[in-house]
């Protein structure tokens, strides 16, 4: 079951709050960003996150689901309705996670002289 735009908008006002959320959809799906780097998804109308420890020490009654077949186990986030604790929630996250990858350009490497 694809997740639905209605529900992905929903998220994405509780999340407001917080400056560069961003998403991508993906197979009827929708991957999550914050100023770069992947911290959770909407699967099937479920709101997950990466399980970080801050998320987990925030969270720890989460369930521990599957975002869809062969993935990591995701934490399920059923506070959606606080606002102040999503934000908090993302922020935690986001500093335990590395940096996004470079783009790969068509260019190859530089150069050595």
């Amino acid at each position: 079951m694809a997740s639905s735009k209605e529900y992905l908008d929903f998220i994405l006002e509780q999340l407001s709050e917080l400056e560069g959320i961003s998403y991508r959809p993906m197979m009827g799906e929708y991957i999550l960003y914050v100023r770069g780097k992947v911290f959770g998804g909407i699967y099937d109308d479920r709101f997950l996150v990466k399980p970080v420890k801050s998320a987990v020490s925030m969270m720890p009654d989460a369930a521990r689901e599957l975002p869809y077949e062969g993935a990591k186990e995701m934490l399920l986030v059923d506070k959606v309705e606080d606002k102040e604790f999503l934000r908090e929630l993302v922020e935690a996250i986001y500093k335990e996670l590395p940096a996004p990858k470079p783009k790969k350009s068509g260019a190859g490497p530089a150069a050595v002289i």
